[in-house]
């Protein structure tokens, strides 16, 4: 009997004993996990190659940083627009994640929940002096900076090199040689010889914005960029909407019912001579395809009141919420590091704003020509979709779906534009 008690009395013993093991393991634990920071981090690439370069990326830092756990979320461009927008409206903001610049970043700054960087710029020179200054005018808003500038592009037309040399066409300098090499290239066959996909209303946009940028006095249209000052009445836009129904009518029937993926791969495929694309899409032409192919900016616009020699583009970067923790801004700088700038260009193709981080090892030819041409611009003039207030732009789009269709005539869609411009002011 008293065996029997001293193994009863051992048992309940090592039951206490695990019992408490169990408790202390658990208390640990929480406590470890009181330890983990969590970044959100949300970014608009849920496509290849950059999901699995960010996906990387996280999974790397959150390696060299065990108390940091990421939670990433992204999806594509509209959809981004939107909830980004939504969430900036609330505490919802997440502490790390991708804006465009100029006034789409000027509206999220207009909340009041983003963080500015002045500060954590000037207090680490080894990390911000190795991004191009430049870049960083389109994030700074009453000299302050709430953005830190990764990527830089551009927009110019693509143009296949083997087809001009066949029809001896020589590259245009000037709007009017434009329209006569698309004439030789019909005449030669090219039932499509300019093609887009202009069901995505963010290409029509980028036509507008170079076109106006190209026809329109730069004191109008930034009068007109503004919400406080638009009134759109100047007859340089009417020209410059007449302009882009013209070269519609180069793009076919097919353009109108295509998107600009699909207008890529007509490019690369050879079917069409000519494709306006951002320098962001060069390496998703060279891998698909070996086509020789070079660039040419939008040409000059005889009569035109602006500059011919900005360059359509605009940096992106990376934007913090206000109440982001410290380990989201050493994350931020790891983003922004000139190692994973180099690697991103290696895997993406999109050249990057760090200095050093782009050259012969990590991009093609191409890529360098493209380079070159940002950098040799007399500036750079933001995406239309983003240098006006939404609504105005989406009439534009709208409008330029009409205008190819040839259900509307540019005063009409200008006239829309002035009517919105006019609520907006109140």
């Amino acid at each position: 009997m008293k065996r029997l008690i001293s193994v009863l009395t051992a048992v309940i013993m090592l039951i206490s004993l695990a019992a408490c093991s169990s408790s202390t393991s658990t208390k640990e634990k929480k406590s470890s996990n009181k330890d983990v920071v969590e970044i959100n981090f949300f970014h608009r690439w849920p496509n290849e190659p950059r999901k699995s370069f960010y996906d990387k990326k996280v999974k790397e830092y959150e390696a060299a940083h065990p108390n940091v756990k990421i939670k990433v979320n992204s999806v594509l461009n509209d959809s981004y627009k939107e909830k980004i927008r939504v969430l900036v409206s609330s505490d919802d903001l997440p502490d790390v994640f991708s804006s465009w610049s100029d006034s789409f970043a000027a509206n999220l700054v207009s909340s009041g929940r983003i963080m500015p960087l002045n500060d954590i710029l000037a207090e680490d020179k080894e990390w911000s002096d190795n991004i191009i200054e430049s870049q960083f005018a389109g994030f700074t808003f009453d000299d302050k900076t709430y953005g830190v500038p990764f990527t830089v592009d551009g927009k110019a037309f693509f143009y296949n090199k083997e087809i001009f040399k066949k029809n001896n066409i020589e590259v245009p300098k000037t709007y009017s040689e434009f329209i006569d090499v698309l004439k030789k290239l019909q005449k030669a066959g090219y039932e499509t010889p300019l093609v887009e996909g202009l069901t995505n209303g963010w290409a029509i946009s980028h036509y507008m914005g170079t076109i106006f940028q190209r026809v329109v006095d730069p004191a109008v249209t930034a009068k007109d960029y503004s919400d406080k000052t638009a009134e759109f009445k100047d007859e340089g836009y009417v020209k410059g909407l007449e302009i882009f129904k013209e070269l519609t009518k180069y793009m076919g029937d097919v353009s109108t019912a295509i998107d600009h993926e699909a207008a890529r791969n007509m490019f690369a495929s050879g079917e069409a001579p000519i494709v306006y694309m951002q320098f962001a899409e060069i390496k998703l032409v060279e891998d698909q395809t070996k086509l020789d192919f070079g660039f040419f900016d939008f040409p000059e616009i005889e009569g035109g009141k602006g500059d011919s020699g900005a360059l359509t583009g605009a940096p992106e970067g990376w934007m913090l919420s206000k109440n982001a923790p410290k380990e989201a801004v050493d994350f931020l700088k790891f983003l922004t590091s000139k190692e994973t700038a180099y690697e991103f260009t290696k895997t993406d193709g999109q050249m990057n704003a760090i200095k050093g981080a782009v050259d012969e090892g990590n991009a093609s030819p191409a890529i360098l020509e493209a380079y070159q041409i940002v950098s040799n611009a007399t500036k750079t003039t933001p995406w239309f979709d983003n240098a006006v207030n939404i609504k105005l732009a989406d009439i534009f789009m709208r409008g330029g779906q009409s205008l190819a269709n040839g259900q509307s005539k540019p005063k009409d869609v200008m006239k829309e534009v002035q009517d919105e411009a006019e609520r907006l002011k109140k």
